[in-house]
């Protein structure tokens, strides 16, 4: 069986562009900080899909409070809470929706640069950087990404995946949840690739559980019941 990956190479290059920005996802009633840098004393936080913001510590942003830099993380003033953040990590959220995780219901993307959404989200509670990609059938990922994840690709339904570049040797798997902000579903169709790709594609086994809005600049997904 052979399943198609949408133009992988040149969606890989415009989004090699894309590869040091993480952007937030916000969830219906909670804030969501995500760090997205830290260039000496000061940081860049994207708050609830706002744009990226720097700021020095003891400066606010949309009720967020910068307390304190370090090499590899912040620490925040969130709703009057004491946060961390560390780079690479799923976005903070704090809120009505905080207590119970991944039982939101909306996701809020902004578009980043070349008109892509990209989102920082979980695969089975483990950390992933995605790309939005409804060309694609199911959440795709590469080897590499699989395997830092822990997935036993291997004994998933082998498949064939047409690219740019000719096929490539597949793997069709089960996720036990793929998580975004503060949505969660559980069970969700994937693919593991020979490809090497920068993003794991969020494709259609994900979307096509939301209602899908482009509103201007933010891509809106509401959780289908």
């Amino acid at each position: 069986m052979a399943l198609h990956l949408p133009a992988l190479t040149q969606r890989f290059r415009l989004a090699g562009a894309l590869a040091g920005l993480c952007l937030a996802c916000s969830g219906l009633g909670a804030q969501t900080v995500t760090l997205s840098g830290i260039l000496g004393d000061k940081a860049l936080l994207i708050v609830d899909g706002s744009a990226p913001k720097m700021l020095g510590t003891g400066q606010s942003h949309l009720g967020v409070k910068l307390l304190a830099v370090q090499e590899t993380q912040v620490a925040v003033e969130i709703a009057g809470k004491r946060v961390a953040l560390r780079m690479g990590d799923a976005p903070a959220s704090v809120g009505s929706n905080a207590a119970a995780a991944g039982a939101g219901s909306k996701i809020v993307l902004p578009v980043g640069s070349g008109g892509h959404f990209v989102a920082q989200g979980q695969i089975n509670g483990q950390t992933v950087q995605f790309l939005v990609d409804t060309g694609a059938t199911a959440v795709s990922l590469g080897m590499e990404d699989a395997t830092r994840l822990g997935l036993n690709y291997q004994i998933g339904i082998p498949v064939r995946i047409q690219t740019a570049n000719g096929e490539k040797q597949g793997w069709r798997i089960k996720l036990s949840s793929v998580q975004v902000g503060d949505v969660k579903i559980y069970d969700v169709e994937a693919v593991v690739s020979q490809v090497s790709m920068p993003f794991a594609l969020l494709g259609n086994s994900f979307l096509s559980r939301f209602e899908m809005n482009r509103n201007s600049d933010q891509l809106v997904l509401v959780k289908r019941y």
